[in-house]
């Protein structure tokens, strides 16, 4: 089974993907962890997705289909994958079918996730992460435990991912609206679309995604 959660930045995309690795077994293909890593690693190309990540736009089509084909065709992905972030524009979309058509594989799925956007971005500007092992909580929704303290590990290094920032989320809900709302026709005229409430609780919006897959 492969299938797409779409939804504008923060609407809980890598939530729902990661209780879909756990629930069916699949593989989480997440365009932005990819791309954090590689800004991690220090390398030139992380260099120039950094400055494209924090100044709000989208990284380049080449950049974001190199490193999704390489995991597609790894053999970690032949029981399936949960693209989270990818595709966000139509030429994206059509790479994609073009490159699981070179694969043997198609989309069984596309969610998309809908927000308010107001309180979206008041939800991403309260994120913040453990620096050792990235368990993520919000200053209000998901506080800790113990204050100063990760709940996972123990860990008292915290961030907040300088793209959270309100007036950076404001520009990244305008360039999802403007780039990558156009592909909601794209997969609706195929009739693998279908809409969920992104706001809702977190197993409220896990049991929707649960009924798209098995109706």
């Amino acid at each position: 089974m492969n299938l797409i959660l779409l939804g504008p930045p923060g609407a809980g995309k890598g939530t729902q993907a990661q209780r879909l690795v756990q629930s069916h077994g699949l593989v989480q293909l997440s365009t932005g962890d990819m791309l954090r890593a590689e800004v991690r690693s220090g390398s030139a190309l992380g260099r120039r997705v950094k400055e494209v990540m924090e100044s709000g736009a989208l990284v380049s089509d080449d950049i974001v289909i190199q490193a999704i084909e390489a995991r597609i065709a790894g053999p970690e992905a032949a029981n399936g994958v949960i693209l989270d972030g990818f595709p966000r524009t139509v030429p994206q979309a059509q790479a994609l079918d073009a490159m699981l058509q070179r694969h043997g594989r198609k989309l069984d799925h596309v969610i998309l996730m809908e927000v308010d956007e107001p309180a979206l971005v008041d939800r991403l500007a309260g994120r913040f992460s453990c620096r050792n092992c990235g368990a993520a909580y919000h200053e209000r929704n998901h506080r800790l435990q113990k204050e100063g303290v990760c709940d996972n590990c123990g860990g008292t290094d915290f961030v907040h991912r300088p793209d959270d920032r309100p007036e950076t989320v404001t520009k990244r809900l305008e360039v999802y609206r403007r780039d990558t709302a156009p592909i909601l026709p794209y997969y609706r005229d195929r009739g693998i679309l279908r809409s969920i409430n992104g706001m809702g609780e977190m197993d409220d919006v896990a049991q929707a995604i649960e009924g798209i897959l098995r109706g």
